[in-house]
Parts: C-alpha cells; structure tokens; sequence
C-alpha cells in the first residue's frame, strides 16, 4: 500500500556533502523537509555555518562538519564522528563537485587533477566510507549526483564532462556490489539549474537563449527543483530502484 509515508524519511540520518550551498543545500533542504537530520558538509566552515543556521531556523534538525571529502584521512575521521557522536547514515547525497573550463588542448593539468579529485575520487572515499558502515546493517540509500554532462558533451569543458561520465558508471558499478546488502546506488543528473556556481551562464544573455530553446521547458532549473528526486530515491518508494541516473533536466537529454 502507497500512502504519504512511503515518502518519508522520519528517523533516519542524511550526509549531503558540498551542502553549504546551491544544488547540495537545496537537496539537503528538501530531505530535512522530508523529515530526516542531516548533516551539512563543506570546506568552508563559515558558510556552512549559516547554512545550518538557515535550516534550524525552518524548524530542522541539522549537524554541520567542515572537512575536504578529497582526503581520504579527513574522510575516515569524518564518518567516524558522525556514526559515534550522531547517529547511523542512513542516506548518502555524494554532491561535492567543481567546474573549471577552457578548452581541451588548453586546459592546465593542474585542473584536470582537481577535478578529478573533487568530482570522482571524493564520490569513492565517501562513499566507501559509509558503505563499510551501511553493509552490516543492511539497509541504506547512496545518491550520487551526476548532470546532464553525463551524456552529452559541451565545448570547454571536456574534463568535466569525464569525471560526470565517471560518476555515472561509478554508480553503477556501487549499485551491483551493494544491493546484495540492502543498498540501493542510484545517480540524479542535474540540467542547467540558477546556482551561484553557474551566475555567469545565467546573466550571459546569449548563452541563456541558447539554453531556452535547447530545452523543451523552455526555461533555466530551479534548485528546489532537484530536491524530490533526492526524497523519493531516499524514500522506501524507491526501494527496487537501484543502478539507475534520474536525469532532472526539462528535457535536454530527450531532445536533440
């Protein structure tokens, strides 16, 4: 029977990684609403503080710990604080992420390695760190955050486009070596969305046009916008689906 607790997420323990902001806080946002505690984290201690500020003021029951999910050091230290002081992930949003363009025969190395670190290699130690946990209860909920990117090139950015690549079969490959323990891997591909990380896309008035009539909405994401797909692949709704990239994107991988 389906009813609106199918969709809820009282009880359980949310990580949302790169959560001070934009699509990470949004997700975050949108889970605490669905009734689970979260835990906010970024490297910007600052900023995450006001975010959970934010939270609690809305009547959420947040945690906030600042550490760089590429180290896997800080990683280990991390989820053992959280599972000791806290409480039992039971939700895992792997969104930490960064974007450096230029273009392919341009592009500083220096980059490349950042971006793999932070977009692939963070994916991997984080959500390593939490399966080994997760396995012997049996039960949790891995979402990863993948993009549009994830199938579809754009110029500039080539590497980008690399590590999404990565996290989409990353997912897949978690999703088959967990779901035999209870543990659903699934991926939520973002589209073009308003963040602060992509105001300069936004307020170029070419690119936007190009972007409105690229995509069948017709119109930019929204942040809040993302936030059910998180829910329902946290919730027991989604509890056979495993493996599988949600792409949130008003149509732009339907179309060509």
């Amino acid at each position: 029977m389906i009813d609106a607790s199918t969709f809820r997420l009282d009880g359980q323990l949310a990580l949302v990684t790169g959560s001070s902001m934009g699509i990470g806080l949004a997700l975050a946002r949108g889970l605490a609403e669905a009734g689970a505690a979260v835990v906010l984290n970024a490297r910007d201690d600052n900023r995450l503080q006001a975010a959970a500020a934010a939270l609690r003021a809305a009547g959420h029951t947040v945690h906030a710990l600042a550490f760089d999910v590429t180290q896997r050091p800080a990683v280990d230290a991390a989820i053992e604080t959280i599972e000791s002081s806290i409480g039992p992930i039971g939700i895992l949003v792997n969104n930490a992420g960064m974007q450096r363009r230029n273009a392919f025969a341009d592009y500083d190395p220096a980059d490349w390695d950042a971006l793999m670190r932070t977009n692939v290699d963070s994916l991997f130690h984080v959500g390593q760190a939490v399966a080994r946990r997760m396995i012997p209860r049996g039960r949790g909920r891995i979402i990863n955050v993948a993009s549009v990117q994830s199938e579809l090139g754009r110029p500039g950015i080539a590497p980008y486009a690399a590590t999404k690549g990565a996290v989409k079969m990353l997912t897949k490959g978690m999703a088959i070596d967990l779901g035999p323990h209870g543990i659903t891997v699934n991926g939520i591909g973002p589209g073009y969305f308003r963040t602060e990380l992509n105001q300069k896309l936004v307020d170029d008035p070419q690119f936007s046009a190009w972007l409105v009539n690229r995509t069948p909405c017709r119109r930019w994401g929204e942040v809040e916008e993302l936030a059910p797909a998180a829910v329902f692949l946290a919730s027991d709704a989604a509890r056979f689906i495993n493996g599988h990239i949600l792409y949130v994107d008003g149509g732009v991988t339907a179309s060509l």
